[in-house]
């Protein structure tokens, strides 16, 4: 982790915030705890690399499995961000620097050392910075194509909703393998779970994505047991149909602290079951959904399904 200058409290907004009580977890969503000569070798080059990891800053369940395999999903733009989700344990604050000039070859760098078919590359949201961070995510890609071309490469952003509209076509026109942006629950749920976000500015980003270059796959996912209904789910699919998002993830909503939104539920993995065999009859080329589902998990696995999956769906339509 860099040595920045990180507020004191993680989330100073947060602090007033009465109490949420967390409840025991399942056996089905208990993990392994992280170690093992892999974890260590992928923790020496993020740290040699001088790089932050969502997996650690949001404190990810599967970090131990991900990193024993070589795997991990880089938080490029900085350590703290400039929204405050109710769900989400990234420090938040005003960013105490600039965006670093260095880090998209420090990047590309640890994905050729780590020698990775497939890496997912994502970031704070950064409201503070003209562009939200779209040229340097461009810059980020067009450095890890140059020093490992064969790396397909997957990109989680923020939603630039402060931003001109024209600084998507930065990033798409770098072509990514796979442009994801998560819409995080169902639009009921926004402004406790989402305040500063916009659920429809979201999905239309999404979709603005796949007008501009239909070749990019879009990815986008949700998390439940924050207190959303059947149905509302089920719409939240619809919708991203409508927007032809490709990829959908579902995964349970695990409560970081006290602080954070309250766990309403763990929802069981027969419920997993269900939604993954409803998204697939609406028509998702891939789909993902479990308890332990995060939108990096698994993700060099599941491109290679995607892509056969367009490939097989091209030669019925012929």
């Amino acid at each position: 982790m860099r040595d920045l200058k990180i507020p004191s409290q993680r989330h100073p907004e947060k602090a007033r915030r009465p109490d949420n009580a967390q409840p025991k977890k399942p056996d089905w969503i208990r993990v392994k705890a992280p170690g093992g000569q892999g974890y260590a070798e992928t923790a020496r080059i993020m740290r040699d690399n001088n790089l932050t990891t969502v997996c650690e800053e949001a404190g990810c369940p599967n970090v131990g499995e991900c990193w024993s395999q070589g795997h991990a999903t880089m938080m490029i733009m900085g350590e703290v961000c400039t929204r405050a989700c109710t769900f989400c344990n990234i420090a938040t604050g005003k960013p105490p620097e600039d965006l670093d000039v260095f880090e998209p070859g420090r990047v590309a760098d640890a994905v050729q050392k780590l020698g990775l078919n497939h890496v997912v590359i994502t970031s704070v949201d950064r409201d503070d910075v003209e562009d939200g961070g779209a040229e340097h995510f461009a810059q980020t890609i067009r450095a890890i194509r140059h020093r490992s071309p064969g790396t397909t490469i997957e990109i989680l952003t923020p939603d630039f909703l402060h931003c001109d509209p024209s600084v998507l076509q930065i990033v798409v026109d770098a072509k990514p393998d796979v442009f994801n942006h998560n819409l995080e629950t169902v639009p009921g749920l926004y402004p406790s779970v989402r305040p500063g976000a916009r659920y429809f500015h979201s999905l239309r980003l999404l979709q603005r994505v796949k007008e501009m270059d239909p070749e990019i796959f879009t990815k986008s996912g949700i998390m439940v047991g924050l207190g959303e209904e059947r149905a509302a789910v089920h719409q939240v699919m619809d919708d991203m149909r409508a927007a032809d998002i490709d990829f959908l993830t579902i995964g349970q909503y695990l409560q970081p602290t006290p602080k954070h939104h309250v766990l309403d539920r763990f929802v069981t993995p027969d419920e997993f079951k269900a939604y993954e065999k409803a998204a697939f009859g609406k028509g998702f080329l891939m789909v993902s959904a479990t308890p332990l589902t995060r939108s990096s998990y698994h993700a060099g696995d599941d491109f290679a399904r995607l892509r056969e999956a367009r490939l097989a769906r091209l030669a019925k339509a012929v």
